[in-house]
């Protein structure tokens, strides 16, 4: 029997929602009538291309991710994204999903979700896993308190989750060694942080990861499997 501390590290977007939260936050913002429908679907179709091709530069989509609740404000931004959650969030939240996250907290172990969506759109979510702690994109924030646009740090984002993570069990005092680290994700977009865990699970994977996983005797884990 380990006497190691487990932790559950889950990605979000199509891990633990079969959505992609921070595009659906882009297309609410057309919803609401915040951006122009073509443009904005443009651009936001082009930027999830790149995530999809793992060639996004994240520091470009942040500041165009961010720019409708910046503009609006945070009255008129908070209000939007409860909208959000009501709306769009609420009917992906998946029994099964719910219950894998559960069973983790039941057995004792410590449940973090990492994602490389910003913390606007994903600490309301991370809240309705039951999740406390919550590694995603930082925002910098004006000497009023609200979002810039920019990124604060290092970007929860392929290379920068591992970092991120280091530097959450740092700020924690604990070491990586005495730890047995289960990771969940469904993009090869996570294989740094997939390659830092003990037990990686390719959960809902893409054809490149489930691809990789079967050769590497990874489990996959098709969540939402009907």
């Amino acid at each position: 029997m380990s006497d190691k501390k487990k932790l559950a590290l889950f990605d979000l977007d199509h891990t633990l929602l079969p959505i992609d939260s921070d595009y659906a936050w882009g297309q609410f913002t057309i919803t609401i009538g915040w951006t122009d429908p073509v443009e904005f679907a443009r651009r936001n179709d082009a930027f999830y291309a790149h995530y999809q091709a793992g060639t996004l530069d994240v520091h470009d989509y942040v500041r165009f991710a961010t720019e409708a609740a910046r503009v609006r404000g945070p009255r008129q931004a908070q209000a939007a994204r409860q909208r959000f959650m009501a709306e769009v969030i609420e009917p992906a939240v998946r029994p099964q999903a719910l219950d894998l996250v559960r069973r983790h907290q039941r057995a004792g172990d410590e449940v973090l979700i990492v994602t490389a969506t910003n913390e606007f759109v994903t600490r309301p979510i991370a809240e309705r896993f039951g999740v406390s702690e919550l590694i995603a994109v930082e925002l910098e924030r004006d000497a009023h308190g609200w979002i810039t646009g920019e990124i604060r740090g290092t970007p929860s984002f392929r290379e920068g989750k591992v970092r991120r993570f280091h530097d959450w069990l740092a700020d924690r005092g604990l070491q990586r060694e005495r730890l047995l680290v289960t990771f969940y994700s469904d993009s090869t977009n996570d294989l740094p942080l997939m390659d830092n865990a003990d037990h990686p699970v390719a959960t809902n994977p893409d054809d490149r990861l489930r691809a990789l996983a079967q050769e590497r005797g990874w489990r996959v884990l098709d969540l939402f499997k009907e």
